[in-house]
């Protein structure tokens, strides 16, 4: 098995290309150890000292360092450890076993809001190691979690207000501004 690795925006996390499916819907975000219980990679990743932060995108797996340890330490770990778990047949996220939240009908401007996200903006976020969530649209604001590389990136902040503010704002006159959600 051959591992790419791949820099991202932040210089605090590596995005690791294991050249198979890591989530084939979605995207899972461990933000910390006590949030990685339900995923054996997460757990074996954050065993590795310095990881601060794992998220599991299509194809590849980001992980976030602390400012303590350098990458070239890290990096030999962090390989094996994804190798070790690819090889042993477990699952990447255990099921939660919880019934599915309710689906509710968005109102044509979410809808047009949400499209935008996942058609343009989702698909480069992801090739940088992360996602991007829609939480709510509320007087005008769109409220959006940066994920994985994304969450504490340095360029977020010009991602959301530069780039895709002003590209809701041209396609949905009743955009007003983005906000991130932390």
């Amino acid at each position: 098995m051959f591992i790419q690795t791949e820099q991202t925006p932040n210089p605090a996390t590596l995005k690791f290309l294991p050249g198979r499916t890591v989530m084939p819907s979605g995207t899972a975000d461990f933000p910390s150890r006590e949030s990685a219980g339900r995923s054996p990679l997460a757990d074996r990743l954050f065993a590795v000292e310095g990881v601060k932060g794992v998220f599991f995108g299509g194809d590849f797996v980001t992980v976030t360092k602390g400012g303590d340890v350098d990458w070239h330490v890290m990096k030999p770990s962090i390989l094996g450890a994804l190798m070790e778990h690819f090889t042993s047949g477990e699952p990447i996220v255990r099921e939660s076993g919880a019934a599915a939240e309710p689906v509710e009908e968005d109102d044509e401007i979410v809808a047009q809001i949400k499209e935008l996200i996942d058609t343009r903006v989702r698909p480069a976020v992801a090739q940088d190691g992360g996602d991007i969530i829609f939480h709510r649209f509320e007087d005008g604001i769109v409220y959006l979690q940066m994920q994985g590389s994304c969450s504490g990136c340095p360029s977020s902040t010009a991602t959301l207000k530069a780039g895709i503010e002003n590209m809701l704002r041209h396609y949905i006159p009743e955009v007003t501004e983005v906000r991130p959600v932390l």
